[in-house]
């Protein structure tokens, strides 16, 4: 229970004349004992806190940068009507800074037996589960002098997926996977190691695709076509120890890494490609696998949505034995990880044998465009000196790039916004080159 302003503002007005014109106790006790009485009666008269029914209903997922509205549904048994500001707790990162106070609180007036909703808009600034705190409602009496307060928990959670902004560059990639099939008009055919079907010569085939069995057996010059293969196996390695938590913009690294990743599922997926996903650093933090086209996307962000990077050296023995217990058959595996020279050269290079000797390797990572800055900055002595740590830095990704292709590894090196296409293309790459 507390005492409003407007309680307090006729306190001090009344107690102004009687200072002035006869300051005695009495004179306060005659203006005060009034408002004493008043202010017992709105008490009486507001509705109780505790017997209120609260339920929610409403969005239980949603992407991270778009908004979701939880119901909450408030019942009155009461014979009193109710007159409330409701403020409804959630974590701050629920909101954008500063928009809080305005998105979480609410005024609601519900009849007596009677029931109202308000919805409560969340525009979450982070990936995870966002659950739901309590719900403090403050009841009013008619006279607004006198309040209740309580509190009820009302559970609720929201899951904040990845944004998969990448999805834009979906359609073009697509458009690039129909050209390798061969199912548009291209001046070449679409390339692959895997048979599709036969069709009649035209001028311009290569003529070792002549197939002179079955020329021999009808009028016509007979060619096969070719298509990518289909139904190979890709696991895509999340790498979650400390390198995956340094910053890049506004985001770390492991939301870049995600993305990409998205990206690759739904392209390898139209592919007839089968996607499992995998993510470690000392232990597995998550693991997709075994699901049909048509719910795997669906079942990776719901995975990567709790995804947070660990502050621990990745064990690269421990990920290389778990990724050769998920791909028993040859596979590519797309490890997104660092490129910065300790942990591949201390980690990764010695186990890598182990990978390359058996399955396809391609390493993805996430490049820091203030690095390029730095490298090309010029003016003064600190922008020099910017300048050549930059390009030392460089120099080391380089190196350990080049050490690793002649291990074998496809290595992609991209900024944020351009890694998941880049990704993409060498995905399309190797199928179009048959080495899937």
């Amino acid at each position: 229970m507390a005492l409003t302003g407007r309680a307090a503002l006729l306190a001090a007005l009344g107690s102004l004349p009687v200072g002035i014109w006869d300051p005695s106790w009495t004179g306060i006790l005659a203006v005060n004992a009034p408002l004493a009485v008043a202010c017992a009666c709105d008490f009486a008269l507001a509705a109780p806190v505790r017997r209120l029914g609260l339920a929610r209903s409403g969005d239980t997922s949603v992407r991270l940068g778009d908004t979701a509205d939880v119901t909450l549904t408030i019942t009155n048994p009461s014979r009193r009507p109710l007159r409330a500001h409701l403020r409804d707790a959630w974590p701050p990162s629920s909101w954008r800074p500063g928009t809080e106070p305005t998105a979480s609180r609410h005024h609601v007036t519900v009849p007596a037996g009677e029931r109202r909703r308000v919805t409560t808009r969340l525009r979450p600034t982070r990936r995870g589960d966002r659950e739901a705190d309590r719900v403090t409602i403050r009841s009013y009496g008619p006279l607004g002098l006198f309040s209740r307060q309580g509190m009820h928990q009302v559970p609720w959670t929201v899951r904040v997926l990845p944004p998969f902004t990448s999805r834009k560059h979906l359609p073009s990639k697509l458009a690039r996977l129909r050209e390798l099939d061969g199912r548009t008009s291209v001046l070449t055919r679409g390339e692959g190691t895997e048979f599709d079907s036969l069709r009649e010569y035209v001028p311009g085939d290569d003529t070792r695709s002549i197939d002179w069995r079955a020329t021999a057996r009808q009028t016509t010059v007979a060619v096969r076509t070719w298509r990518p293969e289909r139904d190979r196996h890709i696991l895509l390695v999340l790498d979650t120890g400390r390198t995956s938590a340094s910053r890049v913009g506004d985001a770390p690294r492991l939301d870049a890494s995600m993305d990409a990743a998205l990206l690759l599922a739904a392209l390898a997926s139209r592919a007839g490609d089968r996607v499992d996903l995998l993510a470690y650093d000392r232990k597995t933090r998550a693991l997709v696998q075994g699901r049909t086209a048509g719910d795997l996307l669906a079942s990776l962000v719901n995975a990567m949505a709790t995804l947070e990077p660990e502050l621990v050296e990745t064990d690269a023995r421990g990920l290389t034995a778990t990724a050769l217990r998920r791909s028993p058959r040859r596979s590519l595996i797309v490890l997104l990880s660092t490129l910065d020279a300790a942990p591949i050269e201390e980690g990764l290079l010695p186990v890598l044998s182990q990978l390359t000797q058996r399955h396809t390797v391609l390493l993805a990572s996430v490049a820091d465009p203030h690095i390029a800055e730095m490298a090309n900055a010029r003016g003064d002595v600190d922008a020099v000196y910017e300048a050549a740590a930059a390009a030392q830095a460089q120099s080391e990704r380089h190196r350990t790039a080049e050490q690793l292709r002649r291990h074998g590894v496809t290595v992609v090196d991209a900024t944020p916004d351009d890694l998941a296409p880049a990704l993409a293309d060498a995905y399309l790459a190797l199928k179009a080159a048959g080495r899937l």
